[in-house]
């Protein structure tokens, strides 16, 4: 694996927990919306992830496949699932939104679980950073060997 291909692989895991961050914000941005029927209410949404690793996993490592093809290693993200989780079903005639019975429909969303998502995520982000600035120190100090 070239150093060079070290950026095109911590910046798919840039692009992935992005989009994670993304997601993320979403859900907690729309955790309180409330909804009188089930079909309305919103749905936690979380993206699904895939390990690009084509030339490691096909034929074993090989110093002459060009690794540095964004296609060849990192990851990307397949796209994005709403929850199966069962929604929230709260008794409270007296809100606007209440159906018939009295009952408001709240999103599944964990509001915990998704400060831990968005903590994860951003600690994931700030490794992969961390990979591009280590990777950009070596490179400078190869380039100074030259000197």
């Amino acid at each position: 694996m070239s150093l060079g291909s070290i950026f095109d692989i911590a910046g798919s895991g840039m692009s992935a927990q992005s989009v994670r961050l993304n997601t993320t914000a979403s859900n907690l941005a729309n955790a309180q919306s409330a909804s009188s029927s089930t079909e309305a209410v919103y749905r936690g949404r979380h993206p699904v992830f895939a390990a690009v690793q084509k030339a490691v996993l096909e034929g074993g490592f090989d110093p002459h496949t060009n690794l540095a093809d964004p296609a060849s290693a990192g990851v990307r993200v397949l796209g994005i699932v709403e929850s199966d989780a069962p929604l929230q079903r709260r008794y409270e005639p007296a809100h606007p939104q209440a159906d018939e019975e009295g009952y408001v429909f709240y999103p599944n969303v964990n509001v915990v679980e998704e400060m831990t998502n968005m903590i994860s995520a951003s600690r994931s982000f700030q490794m992969n950073v961390e990979v591009m600035n280590s990777a950009k120190q070596m490179m400078q100090r190869v380039l100074s060997l030259g000197e």
